[in-house]
């Protein structure tokens, strides 16, 4: 499976990004879809889930009420909004997929394949 994320860029805090993930390969309803963040000088973190039918999403705590994620099983494409960004969400964001998961894991060694990223700065 290949993944390819775009969308990423410069923002003035308080605006919105949205980002896209587009899957190919392989059948993209097999998969749990989620999307993990890296800033500079720290560790992956699970920002958000959604499980294969699109009927349950999963939010990390740090940007509940921020992000929205959605899936188009047709399209073999995902996305993720995100508002009001603020300095703290500069990161390199990663569209994944996970095979075997049943519900959406928060911890990336759950995830089969990752895509290579796409950088969101936020300018204060």
């Amino acid at each position: 499976v290949q993944l390819q994320a775009s969308g990423g860029g410069l923002v003035q805090a308080g605006n919105s990004v949205r980002l896209s993930c587009a899957a190919s390969g392989q059948t993209f309803s097999w998969y749990v879809m989620g999307w993990f963040r890296q800033a500079p000088g720290k560790e992956r973190m699970f920002v958000a889930g959604i499980t294969r039918s699109g009927s349950i999403e999963d939010y990390a705590d740090a940007v509940k009420g921020r992000i929205t994620i959605s899936r188009d099983n047709a399209k073999n494409k995902a996305t993720l909004q995100i508002d009001v960004l603020a300095p703290e969400d500069t990161a390199v964001y990663y569209c994944v997929l996970a095979r075997w998961a049943r519900l959406v894991p928060v911890d990336p060694r759950e995830y089969n394949y990752w895509g290579q990223g796409t950088q969101v700065t936020v300018s204060s």
